[in-house]
């Protein structure tokens, strides 16, 4: 407070009484913090007049020119008491509607006190609800009494006269249509007039006006019966020692009903003082900073000061009687000359910013009426608008950068992968700060490995290591920035040459600049963001420390991408461990198939698809999904999956399959759901038996091109069915083509799941024709998937082409209940093998035949069937009406049975057993001589059954 005290003692003691309350209104501004502030003097006619503002828009200003002394606003109530006065801002109910500016605003007053008597007042406006402390409110009087003092020490003259009110006034009233003219006491007084020799007409009134101030006078009264405006003049009038003195008066008119003026009602006072008053107010119009002129209604110049002649003229040039827009300064701006013509006819104060074409100046334009004309105020605005203008530019900066870094924080909060990081750097950072060259390479295994860039050429990548990486050293400002974890800045490549003078160490590429930022989490560096540019370029301090706190930014949001990638790759690894290497070849399909995860979640799904080969040309077609996404759902299906096998490896039927995979998901929680569509496809009869749990239904193509999506039962997915699931049997033609797959190929956000159906079923036919399936694959995924990637949901796709066994490949036949059994057993199998040219199987089949029938005859019932199948290896069925399964056992050396099954096991490549309508059947398959198919499927060398009956204890 007694800084600015202090402060103010320092001013000039011929400051004028504008810059003296000027003065004193800043400072109370600044010390309260308040948006903006006025001073308001004593008026005539109980007015307050504002004579000077800081932080107000024309806007309030022309608004809050006249205040009602008598009013309620703070500003009265201040000067009325010669107190300070505080009006907090109306808290407004966010139920009512919002409440006038001037409701909203706190109004702190103080009076300006001379002579005893409040002159005026100081008000500050604020938007805060506080009251303002003692310490403030002895500040605020502290320089409200220094105002007034500066004032009171202004020489008589020369001071405003601020007790207008004083001075007697006095009332008339003048019918315009019998010129009948009244006055009161007081007006009798101001006009020099005795009451009894007054004659109540207006000649009374024009007898005692000077004669050379009459013709203006009754001019004035004219306009206004012409125009029905306020009546306004000031003239001389001559008292009894025939003296003139100087009286003003004003009135205004009442119209009759067809709105014609009858009478003007007013008031007169004597103005001698007043015109000291602005004798002096004219000395210090002529020497204020501001550019002050007033004209006519011709826009004629009548006073000008001195400032004014500066802007519109020069001192040695007379302005003074001269048209305004006649001088040469304005004569260049027709624009100008428009606009104030236009503002002019509205009669309402405006103020705007004109440049002066002569000097390039900024001047802040303030137009005001007044009953002669107008009043013009010429404010240099030049290095306020510069420094707005540089604020604003400022601001804008500021605003862009903060705008582009919430766009980066939250495009790096949304990256998943490094490359997403890289992507949003190059995005967000480098056009705003108009770099060209990003790179971005972080430590592994003590070498730096490069994970992405923008602007570098390929040769120079490669010259860094490519995927292998480069050496780590402190000779370089990479590795420094790593082992040191601080930022190092090159505006050139001068300055880089002077940072590393051995020459060792040169500028990469063509760049000339350069940003080394360290890229470090949790106090560990492990890499580095490189921004460069294609020219020199100077880094300010500000826009140094936003890069350092934007690496900051992206080195947690890297940190995080790599532990996802990571994750990933795990997580990717497991679903191909978990997903068949590849697919089986078996006579009975040729199928292909495809795994596609997800590109918007990028994370291991629960897709699988499987080709299980099965006993007697039955293989088993399989496609299912397990709910969400994730390395739980990833291993659920790797269980299902397993699980899967196992129990088709026991040929269960179809649906008893399905409910020990509901039993399994069933088990993992109420929140686990898979579907399912299992398919067992039998190539002796064409037959294809599928169960389908809560899974779309497959699509077959015939041959000729048709397709159709069979009705096969829907049972509710596996985890909310309830066993037994319905099956359903279909009959395929031969070279049919059976498509199953996941809704991730043919649903998404964009299509329903029935129109992606209906697109694959058209698909199809197109490019069925195309005989590799691999390729068809990848037509139907680049058909359905837009960049032949799924979006929100992984999708596998089953493609199989079904082969049936042709009538030469099996032969069947009933064979009788008893010991004889076997004897034709052997004769059937001698007969085909021979038809077959497989002499070199006949003993071998033989031995199996006769053991599975003697079986059959021993410990089970008839009737006996007997069937071979010769395709990719060579089966021998016998079947029965028994349901007992048999089991291998071991025999010890004394037990004189309990060896079929081990000689039927060493005989051929393997055996099984399976349920059928009727009852069972006992298969065994053996390679055929020469088949390498037949090796691949099975997985075992070719048999000897020489050397496996030579090997066989107690065989016969």
């Amino acid at each position: 407070m007694i800084k600015r005290l202090d402060l103010l003692d320092t001013a000039d003691d011929d400051i004028t009484e504008s810059e003296i309350l000027r003065l004193a209104l800043e400072h109370s501004v600044a010390e309260l913090g308040c948006a903006g502030g006025s001073v308001y003097l004593r008026g005539p006619m109980s007015a307050l007049r504002l004579v000077a503002s800081v932080g107000l828009p024309s806007s309030l200003v022309r608004t809050w020119e006249i205040v009602d002394q008598d009013g309620p606003t703070a500003t009265a109530r201040a000067v009325r008491s010669g107190e300070h006065v505080w009006v907090a801002p109306r808290l407004r109910n966010p139920a009512e509607p919002a409440a006038p500016l001037h409701s909203r605003l706190g109004f702190i007053s103080v009076p300006l006190i001379l002579e005893h008597r409040a002159i005026g007042a100081i008000t500050c406006l604020t938007g805060a609800n506080e009251e303002p402390t003692p310490a403030q409110w002895t500040l605020l009087t502290s320089v409200a009494e220094w105002a007034a003092d500066r004032l009171q020490r202004i020489p008589a003259p020369a001071r405003l006269s601020t007790d207008l009110e004083a001075t007697p006034v006095g009332s008339w009233e003048w019918d315009v249509r019998t010129g009948e003219l009244l006055w009161d006491e007081v007006a009798m007084k101001v006009y020099q007039t005795d009451p009894a020799a007054f004659v109540p007409a207006v000649q009374s009134w024009m007898r005692v006006v000077h004669p050379d101030d009459l013709a203006s006078t009754l001019a004035a009264a004219e306009r206004t019966i012409r125009t029905h405006a306020p009546f306004e003049a000031e003239y001389r009038v001559r008292d009894g020692s025939g003296h003139y003195t100087w009286t003003r008066a004003s009135g205004h008119v009442v119209l009759d009903d067809q709105g014609q003026v009858t009478r003007i009602i007013g008031k007169g006072w004597a103005s001698e003082g007043a015109r000291s008053t602005r004798d002096a107010l004219s000395r210090a119009l002529q020497h204020m900073s501001d550019a002050f002129l007033s004209v006519d209604d011709d826009w004629r110049i009548t006073f000008a000061n001195l400032e004014a002649e500066q802007v519109l003229g020069s001192q040695d040039e007379q302005l003074f009687g001269r048209k305004l827009w006649d001088l040469p300064a304005l004569r260049r701006m027709p624009d100008l000359e428009r606009r104030c013509r236009s503002d002019a006819e509205r009669s309402v104060a405006v103020g705007f910013d004109v440049t002066m074409a002569d000097t390039g100046r900024c001047y802040h334009l303030r137009l005001v009426p007044v009953p002669s004309g107008l009043t013009l105020y010429f404010t240099d605005v030049t290095d306020r608008r510069r420094r707005e203008a540089e604020q604003a530019a400022a601001i804008q900066s500021a605003a862009e950068r903060a705008r582009r870094t919430a766009e980066l924080t939250t495009q790096l909060a949304a990256a998943t992968t490094s490359q997403d990081v890289v992507t949003a750097v190059a995005q967000r950072v480098l056009p705003p700060f108009d770099a060209q060259g990003l790179l971005v390479l972080v430590t592994e295994d003590q070498k730096l490995v490069h994970i992405g860039s923008v602007g570098y050429p390929t040769t120079f990548l490669r010259h860094m290591g490519g995927s292998h990486g480069m050496d780590l050293s402190d000779t370089d400002p990479t590795g420094q920035v790593i082992l040191t974890g601080e930022p190092r800045f090159y505006s050139s490549q001068d300055e880089w040459v002077s940072a590393f003078p051995d020459g060792v160490t040169r500028p990469p590429t063509d760049k000339k600049a350069w940003a080394f930022l360290p890229l470090t989490v949790s106090d560990r560096t492990f890499g580095v963001c490189v921004i460069s540019f294609d020219t020199p370029r100077h880094l300010t301090s500000e826009e140094r420390t936003l890069l350092i706190t934007i690496s900051a930014l992206v080195a947690h949001a890297l940190e995080r991408a790599r532990l996802y990638d990571a994750e990933l790759t795990r997580s990717q690894e497991l679903q191909r461990a978990l997903l068949p290497l590849r697919l089986p070849t078996v006579p009975e399909v040729t199928a292909a198939a495809r795994y596609l995860p997800a590109g918007e979640t990028r994370d291991v799904g629960g897709d699988w698809y499987d080709l299980i080969p099965l006993s007697a040309g039955q293989v088993a077609l399989v496609v299912g999904d397990v709910m969400g996404h994730g390395l739980p759902q990833a291993a659920t299906m790797g269980r299902l999956r397993t699980a899967l096998h196992t129990l088709a490896a026991l040929e269960l039927p179809p649906d008893e399959i399905m409910g020990h995979l509901n039993d399994i998901v069933g088990a993992l929680g109420d929140q686990s759901y898979a579907t399912c569509l299992y398919a067992l496809y039998d190539s002796t009869d064409g037959s294809c038996t599928m169960v389908r749990a809560g899974h779309p239904p497959p699509l077959v193509v015939r041959p000729d091109g048709g397709t159709y999506f069979p009705e096969v039962a829907v049972n509710p997915p596996l985890g909310a069915a309830l066993p037994p699931f319905e099956t359903t049997q279909l009959r395929l033609s031969a070279d049919s083509l059976l498509i199953l797959y996941t809704d991730g190929l043919v649903e998404s956000p964009e299509r329903e799941i029935d129109q992606g159906m209906a697109q694959l079923a058209d698909l199809l036919p197109r490019t069925a024709c195309c005989p590799d399936l691999e390729d068809l694959c990848d037509k139907v995924t680049a058909g359905l998937l837009p960049g032949g990637q799924p979006t929100t949901d992984d999708a596998a796709l089953l493609i199989a082409r079904l082969h049936p066994m042709a009538d030469r490949q099996m032969a069947s036949w009933d064979l009788p209940e008893g010991p004889q059994a076997a004897g034709e057993a052997r004769r059937h199998v001698r007969e085909q093998l021979a038809q077959w040219h497989l002499d070199g199987l006949v003993m071998t089949t033989e031995l199996l035949a006769s053991e599975l029938v003697g079986n059959v005859v021993r410990h089970a019932r008839g009737p006996i069937g007997l069937r071979l199948l010769c395709s990719g290896t060579l089966v021998c069925e016998v079947s029965d009406a028994s349901l007992t399964m048999p089991r291998i056992r071991r025999a010890s050396a004394m037990d004189e049975g309990g060896r079929g099954l081990q000689l039927i096991s060493a005989l051929c490549d393997r055996w099984g057993s399976r349920y059928t309508t009727q009852g069972k059947a006992i298969w065994t398959e053996q390679t055929l001589p020469g088949s390498k198919d037949g090796h691949a499927a099975t997985g075992m060398p070719p048999f000897d059954s020489g050397t496996a009956l030579q090997n066989f204890p107690n065989s016969s």
